[in-house]
């Protein structure tokens, strides 16, 4: 970016040569435009020689640019978006074009970037800059191949583009070649080894590959140089640097066990300013993981961590008693086995419903997907028919074997709704009344993907849930289906997580297409779930295919009353079954 911004520079100091208000002129505008200003001043100077009045097109336009710059020093990024849209509106230049597509970058609005990074190549000349600032935005929207042609354009342009070469690493991982993505990175430390964002993003390969003694020697020392002088590049959102470091050297001690490290960590990493996209799921990765490490809850007794599920013919009625806890040696052994566990589940089935109308079936459902994730080498924490303790006790038990895992699996069967563009799964003994307080009742899907999302993970992610807004005039419809009333459904992720789809991938499934419900079934099972467990199991078959299956037989079977959807940057093909 710093090349980009030099392109006007010259026009800047034209400015200030001519006659008129010159002492005015020589005082503020080298505050305005030089890029070492301090933030503050230059957005002040830069206001008073709007108000001036003395400048008009494209020198006006040059004014707003440079205020965009100090906006952008201090992270916000709608206000560098307005200013620079003014530069572009008096006078467009590839500088501004690239100034406000890397706002919208900052702000997760990665097709809007790159409509303005491609506007800045049309009028160029072609810059090796905006095909590595257009890189970044393919590359946070899971477009790989498509990142790592332009950094390759952006490392022809200069072969010592540092962060092109880091970047198209990260890329290379993020599409499971760790030895090619390990060569890029080693590459960008060799060129800068006083840069601290390779060694954090190289702290993510050795993690992993496993090796987290590596892996926190490169994040203390990514920590310590970023402590040690502030980045340069005007372009780094504030804090960014810090807040990455940490949350990856925190995640590396929480994996090798040092529990104390990885809180300080974690809690270092909330006490940065988070102004982009990234910054932000990393705090809320890091509020999860270090709310899990501090808080002792008591095991929930509707909670069988790995427990075998009851016979078919000593299936409960919804509503019945769920199982004990199973004996103490037998958790014991699940404990001790976490160090070596690979693959993990979720399973809950939430149906005995209080003050909402209940549902048959999720119990069924759930014990059938927690059996076939068993049957295919899964280790499942399951539970049926939770009050709010119970799940959220179960939640952070499977959160916290999660930490050691390369897949988990998060299945969900019951009620769930959405508030404000946020999904949120039901517990049994939710009370619906309006209310500020009303989601701290429930389970906000956001956390647990948040607590998911780590880089080195594929997360699977099933709600066989309803989709409709409990916040409606009726709470309860007539008729067997997983709803609670008419509403706008449950809300499509905007984004599968920062870190997700930076890493192994993740892939969301809904029982129903959005604004639709998900029916219970007039079986022991729902329609989704039947159809699931009959192909979850199937050897060879890979994840998104056997979605497909499902997909046909619960259209046939409900008469296209219900269409499952999904959502997906899983990287390559994923198979639950192994071949």
């Amino acid at each position: 970016m710093r090349r980009a911004i030099l392109i006007l520079t010259l026009l800047a100091a034209a400015l200030w040569s001519a006659p008129s208000l010159a002492h005015a002129r020589n005082q503020l505008g080298p505050l305005c435009t030089t890029d070492t200003t301090p933030a503050d001043q230059m957005i002040d100077a830069c206001n008073k020689i709007v108000a001036l009045k003395v400048f008009s097109g494209e020198n006006l336009a040059t004014i707003y640019f440079w205020r965009a710059v100090g906006w952008n020093k201090k992270g916000n990024y709608t206000q560098v978006i307005a200013d620079a849209g003014e530069a572009i509106r008096l006078h467009p230049s590839v500088a501004a074009y690239n100034l406000r597509g890397s706002a919208y970058y900052d702000r997760g609005e990665y097709d809007i970037a790159i409509a303005d990074f491609n506007d800045a190549l049309r009028i160029g000349p072609p810059s090796g800059i905006i095909f590595h600032n257009r890189g970044n935005a393919w590359r946070s929207k899971g477009e790989y191949a498509k990142a790592i042609a332009d950094y390759d354009q952006s490392i022809k342009s200069d072969p010592k583009s540092v962060f092109s070469w880091q970047n198209r690493g990260i890329s290379k991982r993020a599409l499971g070649d760790l030895d090619g993505a390990l060569a890029d990175i080693n590459e960008a430390i060799r060129l800068d080894p006083t840069l601290p964002q390779p060694l954090t993003s190289r702290a993510v390969i050795w993690r992993a590959k496993g090796d987290l003694d590596r892996a926190i020697a490169d994040s203390t020392e990514a920590i310590r140089l970023a402590k040690a002088k502030a980045p340069a590049n005007i372009m780094t959102p504030p804090g960014s640097v810090l807040i990455s470091a940490y949350t990856h050297r925190a995640l590396a001690y929480e994996a090798k066990g040092d529990f104390d490290r990885a809180k300080q960590d974690y809690a270092a990493t909330l006490e940065g300013k988070a102004s982009d996209a990234g910054s932000k799921a990393n705090q809320a990765t890091a509020k999860v993981r270090l709310s899990l490490l501090s808080e002792t809850l008591p095991p929930s007794p509707r909670t069988a961590t790995a427990a075998p599920p009851p016979p078919a013919s000593a299936a409960k009625p919804a509503g019945a008693a769920s199982p004990s806890p199973p004996p103490a040696a037998e958790r014991q052994r699940a404990e001790t086995g976490r160090e070596t566990v690979r693959r993990v589940a979720l399973v809950i089935g939430n149906g005995a419903y209080a003050r909402v109308r209940p549902l048959p079936n999720p119990t069924n459902d759930a014990r059938a997907m927690a059996k076939s994730l068993r049957d295919i080498g899964f280790v499942v924490t399951e539970g049926t028919d939770l009050d709010r303790t119970a799940m959220q006790a179960t939640i952070r038990d499977f959160l916290r074997d999660a930490a050691r895992s390369q897949v988990a699996v998060v299945y969900y069967a019951g009620h769930g709704v959405q508030i404000d563009g946020r999904n949120y799964l039901v517990p049994i003994d939710i009370q619906f009344q309006a209310g500020s307080g009303m989601t701290d009742t429930m389970m906000d899907m956001d956390t647990i993907m948040a607590g998911l999302d780590d880089q080195v993970r594929t997360n699977i992610l099933i709600l066989d849930a309803c989709r409709n807004n409990p916040m409606a005039p009726k709470l309860a419809s007539a008729g067997p289906a997983r709803d609670i009333e008419a509403g706008s459904g449950l809300a499509a992720p905007a984004t599968l997580g920062a870190g997700s789809t930076l890493g192994a991938g993740t892939l969301i499934a809904f029982a129903t297409a959005p604004g639709q419900v998900a029916l219970d079934g007039e079986g022991a099972n729902s329609p989704f779930s039947a159809a699931l467990t009959r192909h979850i199991g199937t050897p060879g078959l890979e994840v998104q295919q056997m979605l497909t299956r499902v997909r046909a037989e619960v259209v046939a079977a409900t008469k296209g009353k219900q269409v499952p959807w999904s959502n997906s940057s899983l990287l390559g093909e994923v198979y639950l079954a192994e071949k």
